[in-house]
């Protein structure tokens, strides 16, 4: 399953270590059946008030040369994608993080059995859930658009054994983890001091994080 993370800080900071630890969790991150995350990944920084972006093909750990392209940022969301379907996997148009306007949206998860009684655009599932979310986003908050998107899809979806969002608007960070199995998989953390706040999909070195709550859309 993908990877994800989010980064809020009060002073703009060099991205490199971050990113370079978030390179080296994806590499050695492995899923309870084998999954990787080297389907290409993507970066999002906040930069004179707008989203700028790069995303690539190859793992994270393979495109370190990029890394020192990203200038030094308050607000960073990185994702590693792993693909569900090998027919997916060269698609640069399915690497996240999404971006539209003001927001920054990543997610992770599985869902069995979405039926969303109304189209959505996009080709894939994250394509289609934030598709879901920017229709709130239009005229509801960001806390309470993912809250109607998350019971939307419990509304519609079988059977969910993992649902993760995280989304940025250049000044706070949003996000909500649902689970049903293999917790220590597919929880989100958090790290938080009075300077930074970082939300990880997967712990990463040089910092202590706690479990964020499950079912809770959680503002920093």
């Amino acid at each position: 399953m993908c990877r994800f993370l989010l980064l809020k800080s009060k002073k703009k900071q060099n991205p490199i270590p971050i990113i370079e630890a978030f390179a080296y969790m994806a590499k050695k991150s492995k899923s309870y059946d084998g999954d990787w995350q080297g389907d290409g990944w993507g970066a999002s920084w906040w930069n004179d008030g707008k989203w700028e972006q790069y995303v690539s093909l190859k793992p994270v750990w393979e495109d370190r040369d990029m890394f020192s392209f990203i200038p030094p940022t308050n607000h960073l969301v990185l994702h590693a994608r792993s693909s569900s379907f090998p027919k997916d996997k060269e698609s640069i148009g399915y690497n996240q993080p999404f971006v539209q306007g003001k927001y920054a949206f990543v997610f992770n998860g599985l869902l069995k059995g979405v039926s969303v009684p109304y189209p959505l655009e996009g080709s894939i599932g994250s394509q289609k859930i934030w598709s879901l979310v920017q229709k709130y986003l239009m005229k509801d908050t960001p806390q309470i658009a993912l809250e109607k998107t998350v019971r939307e899809l419990n509304k519609h979806t079988r059977f969910i054994q993992a649902l993760n969002i995280g989304l940025s608007d250049g000044k706070n960070i949003y996000a909500y983890t649902q689970y049903a199995t293999y917790p220590q998989y597919y929880h989100l953390g958090h790290s938080t001091s009075k300077e930074t706040t970082i939300v990880v999909s997967e712990q990463i070195e040089g910092y202590e994080f706690e479990a964020i709550k499950q079912s809770l859309v959680t503002k920093w």
